[in-house]
């Protein structure tokens, strides 16, 4: 899993409860519910990067 960086954010407070009260339908923390839509967000335009290849044991 890549690396986690802390990022401060400003956020309406509407905005955050609401964000707070999905996360917790969901049992996720308000950052973790942040950080799925990003993603989700993301993965739907097209702009997530291609994970990187595992190389083998044979070094290929």
């Amino acid at each position: 899993m890549a690396e986690k960086k802390a990022y401060p954010l400003r956020i309406n407070a509407e905005i955050l409860s609401a964000v707070q009260a999905w996360a917790d339908e969901e049992l996720r923390s308000a950052n973790a519910q942040i950080e799925y839509v990003l993603r989700e967000a993301l993965r739907r335009a097209g702009r997530l990067p291609k994970p990187a290849k595992k190389k083998t044991e044979d070094g290929q």
